[in-house]
């Protein structure tokens, strides 16, 4: 098994429908040992269940907007693992209202709060877990889509991608220079719960489904084991990479589909179709 006396830390995982999970899921299924986070009450009811299910008790409090938190967090993982191989940063938020209307309407507080959230703490958690980190470490954030092009409805999420898309290339050059690594996966579109505050989701799965190479709908599955892959050693000369797992869907310019008739059927006409169901 690839991570066979590996440890890992999750942070962010939701429920057994988040990316996080398929990630954790993968690399449990490789060998690796496992911790986890929750940012509140609520949600370690439903972090220790999973954290049952591959075979953990390292559950940890986590709310990236408390110092305080990532300095304990340090400690624990220092006491229970002495330290750790890889590490799995899912955490993004924006307020509702900053996911709605026009993108030049954004608050002050809502740009802020998604770039602290979605964005920072990815820098923070890494530079207090460090010490905790050990030679030959691999890191994992999760971007999509949204940070590199226009998306309907992403709004100041698109741009938290952006920026931590950017922080990643940042980050690996001085990550380097400790021989530990970091990448990006930009996932596509997934049911989980991160993703029903997006406005017209449903038609942006559709759309990617009828328009992306492969003519699907990515999974927590596959992108568990592309996550693996980049968690591992065998991807020990990757670092600063955004990893596109959608499909292909990234690669589109004018998308056509063709119906069973064999005749060309162009996108919008896919998107007319379905605004009407």
């Amino acid at each position: 098994m690839i991570l066979k006396d590996k440890v890992g830390l999750v942070v962010g995982v939701a429920n057994n429908k988040s990316i996080a999970y398929g990630i954790a899921s993968a690399c449990y299924e490789q060998g690796a040992k496992l911790a986890f986070t929750y940012v509140n009450d609520s949600i370690k009811k439903r972090v220790e269940p999973i954290a049952t299910e591959f075979g953990s008790k390292n559950i940890y409090e986590l709310d990236v907007s408390k110092k305080e938190h990532f300095e304990a967090l340090r400690e624990s993982i220092k006491k229970d693992f002495g330290k750790i191989d890889f590490l799995v940063h899912s955490v993004a938020f924006a307020p509702r209202e900053a996911l709605d209307g026009e993108f030049i309407d954004t608050s002050k507080e809502a740009f802020n709060i998604a770039m602290e959230i979605s964005v920072y703490s990815l820098i923070e958690l890494i530079r207090e877990l460090l010490p905790v980190l050990n030679d030959g470490a691999s890191i994992l954030t999760l971007s999509y889509l949204g940070g590199a092009k226009y998306i309907t409805h992403y709004n100041v999420m698109g741009v938290a991608k952006a920026a931590l898309e950017s922080s990643v290339r940042y980050l690996a050059y001085e990550l380097g220079k400790r021989n530990i690594r970091i990448n990006a996966i930009s996932a596509g579109p997934i049911r989980t719960l991160a993703a029903s505050g997006i406005g017209d989701f449903r038609l942006i799965l559709k759309w990617n489904e009828v328009n992306s190479p492969l003519k699907k709908n990515v999974s927590i599955e596959e992108v568990g084991n592309s996550a693996m892959y980049l968690l591992s050693p065998l991807s020990s000369a990757v670092t600063g990479e955004i990893h596109y797992v959608d499909n292909g869907y990234n690669i589109m310019g004018i998308c056509a589909t063709e119906d069973k008739d064999g005749k060309v059927q162009v996108a919008w006409e896919t998107k007319g179709k379905e605004n009407k169901e």
